[in-house]
């Protein structure tokens, strides 16, 4: 693949969620990511998660396996791996035996908890690691319980994407000192980091502690979803007092009085009540001939299924095709290291061969490892 990480190969661990999510922005930007399945394994062509890899199909329950891997780590500059803590050591491929195999090794490590703390050992998901770092308090209407933001927050941006990050910035540390590291990339941190805005405007008292109240979490009238009438959504952000006197001049609202003062908080309720009776006249598409790329701050709400087809997203080719579905492209762009078109995920085991031929080992050998059960 194309990208800025050309040259640069990573070992990435089968897992779920994070960690692949990692191992795809890697490869999104060039690496070569090498993919260690577990035998028997299925990787659907039409995950983006796992495009762009190679396969190896490897039993870690033999020995000759855990050998493998370890070739596979002597020959890597990174590796993702998303275990419970002490599984990888168990397995003989902890960070003192891979770092003393290769000093200039970046090991990330992708959990829920992080490698250490009361909860390091127990299981969990998304909702449980934005949970403990606060975040998902923040999330939901008011009076009413929190709504979890599907797992964008704690696997993806506080998980896979920081960890993307801690592995790029420790791969330049090593490049200039030839020093390797791990990095205790753990959910509940990353997920705590992204709401750092939150926790500067709470400590200010500037917000409430509480959700559904606040300035962008829904609480005011400028800065919200709405209903229409033919049942579709749109959105709105008119915070800046510019972008909300062009919102009241479009929908009619600068000749109510009650919208003179912009935060007057104690009236949000009954202006949104006004708000939502208003964008409820007329469908999306009639707000968006309204109010489509003006500096009202609006954008209709489009579906999984609508959003490869709008205009904006045509031109800049933000989804592409691959397998037949439409997957986000890379992102970010260069204007000097163009990324390549993404692969689709390849079949489970299936560059196995190439992988180990890679490393040297001759077909005597190969062969020999497929039939002992180490190779699959």
């Amino acid at each position: 693949m194309a990208g800025p990480l050309q040259g640069i190969r990573i070992i990435e661990f089968a897992g779920i969620g994070p960690g692949p999510f990692c191992g795809m922005m890697l490869a999104d930007h060039g690496a070569e990511v090498i993919r260690i399945d577990r035998p028997g394994g299925f990787m659907d062509p039409r995950d983006p998660l796992s495009r762009n890899r190679t396969s190896i199909a490897l039993d870690m329950k033999n020995p000759d396996a855990v050998q493998i891997a370890r070739d596979l780590c002597k020959s890597a500059d990174g590796i993702i791996e998303g275990y419970r803590p002490g599984v990888m050591e168990r397995l003989g491929l902890g960070p003192d035996v891979l770092l003393g195999d290769n000093p200039k090794l970046v090991y990330g490590r992708m959990t829920g908890w992080g490698q250490f703390g009361p909860y390091a050992q127990a299981a969990g998901h998304d909702i449980n690691y934005i949970s403990l770092s606060g975040v998902l308090h923040t999330v939901g209407l008011a009076g009413q319980k929190p709504v979890p933001p599907v797992n964008y927050v704690g696997d993806f941006g506080g998980g896979g994407m920081m960890l993307a990050f801690g592995m790029s910035s420790a791969l330049l540390h090593a490049a200039k000192t030839g020093q390797g590291q791990v990095i205790d990339c753990a959910m509940t941190d990353g997920s705590a980091l992204l709401a750092g805005m939150s926790w500067w405007f709470h400590g200010a008292g500037m917000i409430k502690d509480e959700a559904g109240v606040n300035r962008l979490d829904g609480g005011a009238p400028y800065y919200d979803t709405y209903t229409c009438s033919d049942g579709k959504f749109i959105s709105i952000g008119s915070i800046e007092p510019q972008f909300y006197a062009l919102l009241r001049a479009k929908t009619g609202l600068d000749a109510d009085p009650d919208f003179d003062v912009q935060d007057d908080q104690e009236n949000w309720p009954a202006k949104k009540a006004k708000v939502a009776a208003l964008f409820a006249t007329k469908t999306r598409d009639q707000w968006c001939e309204l109010m489509e790329m003006t500096d009202v701050c609006f954008a209709p709400v489009l579906s999984l299924s609508e959003a490869p087809h709008h205009p904006h997203n045509v031109e800049r080719k933000t989804f592409v095709e691959v397998a037949g579905v439409p997957h986000p492209a890379p992102a970010p762009r260069y204007s000097a290291t163009v990324n390549d078109t993404p692969r689709q995920a390849p079949a489970v085991g299936g560059d196995g061969d190439a992988v180990l031929a890679g490393l040297g080992y001759d077909a005597d050998k190969i062969a020999a490892l497929r039939g002992g059960g180490a190779v699959r």
